[in-house]
This record gives structure tokens, sequence and C-alpha cells, in this order.
């Protein structure tokens, strides 16, 4: 996406941000409450793409977001905007032979990407199946399931999340561009610029996006401070939000929260470039399957039985 600048006979350049504010300034402060209709707010209301913005820009966006954030919640909040890794394209692997179905990933992921509490979001959906059924229906499966232990016999498990697709049809259908997958192969979002329409969401083929239907609720005990401005910061009411691979710890080298977690060490995760990771291992020495393959999405979620 370029940026289109033109000059008028007085020698003013005219972007779109400032376009659309001369344009429109007038209309929206006349329409806004007054104690919203300040500078602050405007800002962000008129706040540009970004891919789009310059790197003084998004310093200045994320300088912004984190006081906004640090007076909110009452701790010190930093807000990145790490950029994919050069020679990176993430890899995910899931051992459906280990798995438990203890949800511990669930709440692993709740908790580091700051999903509301009320309203319930949960970025990963585990799935129970009964053993020995010749079909496995992804949309009539059941995951809301409380055994007095886990795991149960006669039954196994499929956690299911953001495929991160090399082919995401929520990228094709998204009107505003607010949804892209970066060069590391994660799709991100940027919540400013969602309007909330949810053709992402009929678009994508896994049910693995989350529509905010009224404003995420955080306590400010639970809040994690190390924040990602394409991942875990603080989403807002009438957007989508979903998986980023914990972008705001994979891209500085660390697994993502639902990886750390796992107590049966069924998750995999790592680069699928590099020939020496154990995502590719999983991938060239188990049985892998990936879900919907007929749909031509190809996405980097693998499934795999270790025996």
């Amino acid at each position: 996406m370029s940026r289109k600048i033109r000059h008028n006979p007085m020698g003013i350049k005219l972007n779109r941000r400032n376009f659309l504010k001369g344009t429109a300034l007038g209309v929206t402060a006349s329409a806004l409450p007054v104690k919203k209709a300040d500078a602050g707010f405007l800002d962000t209301f008129f706040q540009e793409h970004f891919r789009e913005m310059s790197k003084d820009e998004i310093e200045e966006v994320l300088t912004r977001l984190e006081k906004e954030y640090t007076e909110t919640y009452k701790k010190s909040v930093s807000v990145q905007a790490t950029p994919p890794l050069p020679g990176v394209v993430f890899g995910y692997g899931l051992d459906l032979s280990r798995c438990i179905g203890c949800r511990r990933c669930v709440y692993a992921c709740v908790g580091e990407n700051n999903q509301s509490r009320d309203p319930q979001i949960h970025w990963i959906s585990v799935l129970r199946f009964k053993k020995g059924e010749k079909w496995s229906d992804l949309e009539e499966s059941e995951k809301y399931y409380n055994p007095a232990k886990v795991p149960e016999p006669g039954y196994f498990y499929m956690p299911v999340q953001c495929q991160q697709c090399k082919n995401p049809p929520c990228v094709r259908s998204c009107p505003t561009q607010a949804t892209w997958k970066d060069p590391d192969g994660i799709v991100v979002i940027d919540y400013n610029w969602c309007i909330g329409c949810r053709y992402c969401m009929a678009a994508c083929p896994y049910g693995a996006r989350r529509f905010n239907w009224g404003a995420p609720k955080v306590p400010n005990e639970e809040f994690n401070p190390n924040t990602h401005y394409l991942g875990n910061r603080p989403r807002y009411k009438g957007v989508v939000e979903k998986c980023t691979f914990c972008v705001q710890r994979s891209r500085v080298g660390k697994y993502p929260a639902c990886v750390e977690i796992c107590p049966v060490g069924a998750r995999k995760f790592g680069n699928l470039l590099d020939p020496q990771s154990e995502i590719r291992y999983a991938i060239e020495n188990k049985r892998v399957l990936r879900l919907k393959e007929e749909l031509n999405t190809h996405p980097k979620f693998y499934y795999f039985f270790a025996t």
C-alpha cells in the first residue's frame, strides 16, 4: 500500500489523514460529546493504516497508547511494534496422541493476550470427540465438557485456533484491509481499522475469529502489560480479534504461551524455514494432517500423531 500525497496550488501537502481531518473535523466535533472531542480522540479516529505510517508516526501512536493504557490499568504498560524476523516463517504442530483436553492452553492464552473476561472470549477451542467414530465433524463437535478428570476414557481432543493460513480467505474478504499476512506468516489485525463488518469471520473456515459484542473487560490486576500493537493490546467494542501465535512473544524468540504451558508437551512451534527446528522434524517424521486442506488455504498449523 503506497501513500499518495497530492499538492494543491498553495503548496500544502495533503495525505489521507490530513484530508479527512480538514473535511470532516467540523462535522465530527459537533457530533461527538464535548469531553471526547479533543486532540487525542481525533488522532485515534483519523489514525492512518499501520502499514502506511512512518517510523516516527508509529512511535507517536505507541507512546499515546502506552500513556492511555497505563492510566486505564494503573500499571506501567509497554506497546511494541516488533517487526517480523528475517528468514522466519512460523509453523505450529499439535500432537493429538498426547493432548489430554485439560484446557490449560486456553487459559494461558487468555492471560497472556488480555482476552475479555466479561463477555468471555477465548481464541483457542478444545474439541472433544468419541474414539472410534467414523467421522469427526468440527462444526458439530463438543467443546463444553466438564468431567471430574481428563483425559476421559473413550475420548480424544483436538484444540483449534487460527491456522495462520498461507492463503488466508479472511484477508481477501476484509473491505478495509484491517487484516493481512506478515512475512513471518502471522495473520495480524489493526484494531483501529477494523469496522466490525465480520466478513472475515464468515470467510474463515475454521471459526477462529472472535467478535467483541461488548466492551472487553480485563481486571487491572490480571492485565498483561507487555503488549504488541498487532497482538494483545486492549481491543475495542465492535472489532474482531484472534490468535497471533503470541506475536509479542514469538517475534522476540519466545514460545507462545499455549506451547509453554502444555503439561504433556503436545504443542510444537518453530521456524518452518529451519531444517533443524522441531516443527520441521514433526512434519517430516510424523503422520501429519491439516484441517480442510481441500480448501487450498494452506494452514501453517499441523496436527500429527506421535505413534
